[in-house]
């Protein structure tokens, strides 16, 4: 038999993971179009009633996003310029409904290869807070999601917040996605570029394209010359995919360009002409 339950506290829910296997529902809008027309076959925690999961809060060592909390929750609370990527990929996470009910955590847990959640949060520093009824757990992001649609996420437990670092949360930072179209598509890449200028030069870069490294940019001056840092370095980190959306030789030469662009609009070379 199915079981359904939408416990109302995070350790009821806990308590249930704890006993049998569960499929996590919380916004859906993954979760239903990945179910199709196909009969449920597993048993269903839903988590929309789990007030305590949603929200934005800032502590003494970290901002710390709540697992529910949603795409527009993200866009509309007041943080640092750290975060303007973030937002900005935010705002690119299907329409506007879609943004309204998606989970920050949900996107993470879906683990798919054009999240646009997750350039901006590694670019952060991000990790993830995980539960179970035995203890809670912390894992940096990129140890968290281990490939296409593969998490480190265990039996038992489930995601209940994403922390950020308050040392990571400096600087300024910009989200640029290129996609077939401009608005409510799927990317073929994306990118996210976190820059910290002191005296006209970057003291401290953190790029994510999946993930890659940005120490080539780091001690140069601020400028055009920054474009050309980017084009020549070697991007040895990146194993694009190659799908129906583009071939995995067209997504590496994109993704220096996309670079480019969110690295200049992160220290207002290129303000209003991020979109690809």
């Amino acid at each position: 038999m199915i079981r359904y339950a939408k416990p109302t506290t995070v350790d009821e829910a806990l308590a249930l993971l704890g006993e049998d296997r569960w499929r996590i529902l919380a916004g859906g809008t993954d979760f239903y179009p990945a179910q199709g027309a196909r009969p449920f076959r597993d048993n269903i925690l839903d988590i929309n009633g789990l007030a305590e999961l949603r929200g934005i809060e800032e502590t003494d060592e970290n901002w710390r996003i709540g697992a529910r909390t949603t795409w527009t929750d993200i866009v509309r609370h007041p943080l640092p310029p750290a975060f303007d990527a973030l937002k900005s990929a935010a705002r690119e996470v299907g329409s506007v409904q879609i943004q309204n009910v998606a989970s920050i955590a949900g996107n993470l847990c879906n683990a798919s290869p054009a999240a646009d959640g997750v350039p901006a949060l590694l670019a952060l520093d991000a990790d993830v807070e995980l539960r179970s009824a035995k203890a809670p757990r912390h894992l940096p992001l990129d140890a968290f999601i281990l490939g296409n649609r593969r998490t480190a996420l265990q039996p038992g437990e489930m995601v209940t917040a994403i922390r950020v670092p308050k040392r990571s949360a400096v600087g300024t930072s910009a989200f640029v996605k290129l996609g077939a179209r401009r608005y409510l598509v799927i990317s073929i890449a994306m990118t996210a570029a976190r820059l910290v200028v002191e005296n006209g030069v970057v003291a401290e870069a953190a790029i994510a394209v999946g993930s890659c490294s940005a120490a080539v940019l780091r001690g140069r001056p601020i400028g055009e010359a920054l474009a050309d840092a980017v084009l020549s370095a070697p991007f040895d980190e990146l194993s694009p995919i190659a799908d129906v959306r583009g071939s995995a030789e067209y997504r590496e030469q994109a993704a220096r360009e996309i670079v480019v662009r969110a690295v200049r609009s992160a220290i207002g070379l290129d303000q209003g002409k991020v979109a690809a």
